[in-house]
């Protein structure tokens, strides 16, 4: 572990302490909105495409104002409060469009500090050490989406509370999170680039400018083969949803959602440093490879033992692809436009996500409720493959 240094350990409590926030609230959301706003499928596609597309296309923004003011820590902080302040107010919603907006802010926050906080991330670690100190920053941050899911298990079945409470609740431990990071964190320069940052309508045009000096060749085709895959990436609310379909109950619906990330956060660490001997991209395909065969179960199975199982193993997907994914970007940048690359991969990424949500919610009404996951395990299947033919980076 001396290979992970002081800013990735906090990093990780902070992510963590984050997660407990996030994901007291996130498995709960889908059923919230069906059953006590009433929202149809559709929109539960559209606040989580929004939401996600919102966080994706902000990395790239806040990472190129990131790389231009040669700081991260100020970026982090703004993007970790954002999100905190959006939990209680939740607490206030009576229609679902107001659970729009809310996701919509918690997102936000998400999309300004992402970028800034991979690259001091990677600032903070020898390269050969990438891929372990992504896992352990994704162990910690899923252990607290392990806890997380938890805590509002108590709430609900030993406290009697409703989900209102439970929002308001979820502010303490995200607030925290922003009290280490104050504390703790040490910033990371890069000499700024002298060029003032954008504003307003100038940002999108700005990062267009910036992105083109990161579109190298293995760039680029790391990034068309990942966004195959994202075309059939939707929200993992149509997961909890298609298990709350199959028989089990709210209570089980967190539980099984808490499996999958326990099996997540112990795997994490292993499969990062397996990602730095065996290769950034063979992980993500085998990680990819996974998800097909999960995807491929959500779509087959009908009753509720089945979908632990399938909750179970979609951990090892996690575990494999996100601990090899941002490493596998950052490998293939400079230093000086880091935070610029991941931001722009991130936006397009997030950017189809949105497009599978979309495309999951009307599958779901229009043609069945295992469509949405027919397509994912295809477009899984499709990419995995592709990935092994990429050159390896830097």
């Amino acid at each position: 572990m001396e290979a992970i240094g002081r800013n990735v350990v906090f990093l990780g409590v902070v992510s963590g302490l984050t997660d407990i926030s996030s994901e007291m609230l996130y498995p709960v959301m889908p059923l919230f909105l069906t059953s006590v706003l009433g929202a149809p499928m559709t929109v539960v596609g559209l606040i989580e495409g929004v939401a996600e597309a919102t966080a994706s296309l902000l990395k790239a923004a806040s990472g190129l104002w990131s790389d231009r003011a040669g700081r991260r820590k100020p970026f982090v902080l703004w993007g970790y409060g954002l999100s905190t302040s959006s939990k209680p107010l939740l607490a206030l919603a009576g229609t679902w469009p107001f659970v729009l907006f809310c996701r919509f802010l918690d997102r936000t926050g998400k999309g300004v500090r992402t970028s800034a906080r991979d690259a001091l991330i990677t600032a903070s670690t020898e390269p050969q050490h990438l891929g372990l100190a992504f896992g352990f920053h994704r162990a910690m941050d899923t252990a607290g989406a392990v806890a997380g899911p938890l805590v509002t298990v108590f709430l609900l079945s030993v406290c009697g509370l409703g989900y209102r409470p439970i929002f308001l609740i979820a502010a303490v431990p995200a607030a925290l999170g922003v009290l280490v990071l104050a504390a703790f964190v040490e910033e990371r320069r890069l000499p700024p680039d002298g060029t003032a940052s954008p504003r307003g309508g100038e940002a999108g045009f700005a990062v267009l400018r910036a992105a083109k000096g990161i579109f190298t060749p293995d760039y680029t085709r790391f990034l068309l083969v990942y966004g195959l895959f994202s075309v059939g990436n939707s929200s993992d609310a149509f997961l909890l949803l298609r298990a709350a379909h199959g028989g089990l109950s709210p209570t089980r619906v967190v539980l099984a959602y808490v499996l999958y990330n326990a099996v997540y956060a112990v795997a994490a660490t292993p499969a990062g440093a397996l990602a730095d001997r065996l290769g950034r991209a063979r992980t993500l395909a085998a990680g990819l490879a996974v998800f097909a065969a999960v995807y491929l179960g959500f779509a087959r199975v009908g009753s509720g033992p089945w979908f632990w199982l399938l909750f179970a193993v979609y951990g090892f997907y996690g575990a494999l692809a996100e601990s090899a994914l941002k490493a596998a970007v950052a490998e293939r940048c400079v230093p000086e436009n880091r935070a610029t690359a991941l931001g722009v991969f991130q936006g397009a990424s997030g950017v189809l996500a949105l497009a599978a949500s979309l495309a999951a919610g009307w599958l779901w009404s229009h043609v069945s409720a295992a469509a949405p996951f027919y397509l994912g395990a295809a477009c899984a299947a499709a990419a995995a493959p592709l990935l092994l033919l990429i050159p390896s980076g830097r």
